[in-house]
């Protein structure tokens, strides 16, 4: 009887280790991927630049309440790009509101302007962290990936060089 009761407790103390953790499931970061592709763009391609492509990771951390509602979120991107021309000069890089084929709004700016993204023979990156992003536009992004892209713009291509649309991991 004395194992069977120490035995119980041992099952007890292991099963409520097992529920406390400090970093909730709820909260787990959400994982999206593109591939940038300049033949994804809604415009023509200028400047020989059809040659680039890239990829890129965001990484979008969320804070939620009991209820599971996202009350505040920031993201992080992280960004390669290769094959581009040596001019190349990436001026602007964000997520956009719209399906493929189909140019939308900035939602989310990564805040980078000419001359942050140094591109070695065409080929480069950058990683932007912490950028504060809308919950009610986090959970959007989320619930529906595909209706998001990001692209990045350059000095010959500003209305963008490189895009693709957002996938969840």
């Amino acid at each position: 009887m004395r194992r069977v009761v120490g035995l119980l407790i041992a099952v007890a103390l292991i099963a409520a280790g097992c529920g406390s953790s400090s970093t909730s499931p709820s909260n787990a970061p959400v994982v999206f991927t593109a591939q940038l592709l300049p033949s994804n763009e809604t415009s023509a391609i200028n400047g020989g630049e059809t040659t680039g492509s890239g990829t890129v990771t965001i990484t979008m951390n969320t804070t939620k309440d009991s209820s599971g509602t996202i009350t505040s979120a920031t993201t992080n991107f992280n960004v390669t790009l290769t094959g581009f021309p040596s001019t190349t000069n990436i001026i602007l890089a964000h997520i956009h509101e719209g399906a493929s084929g189909v140019a939308g709004p900035i939602r989310v700016n990564t805040g980078i302007k000419s001359g942050d993204v140094p591109l070695n023979n065409g080929a480069g990156g950058f990683q932007i962290l912490g950028v504060n992003t809308d919950a009610a536009l986090a959970q959007q992004i989320i619930n529906n990936p595909a209706g998001f892209y990001f692209n990045v713009h350059s000095t010959a291509n500003g209305g963008g060089v490189a895009r693709g649309q957002l996938v969840k991991q």
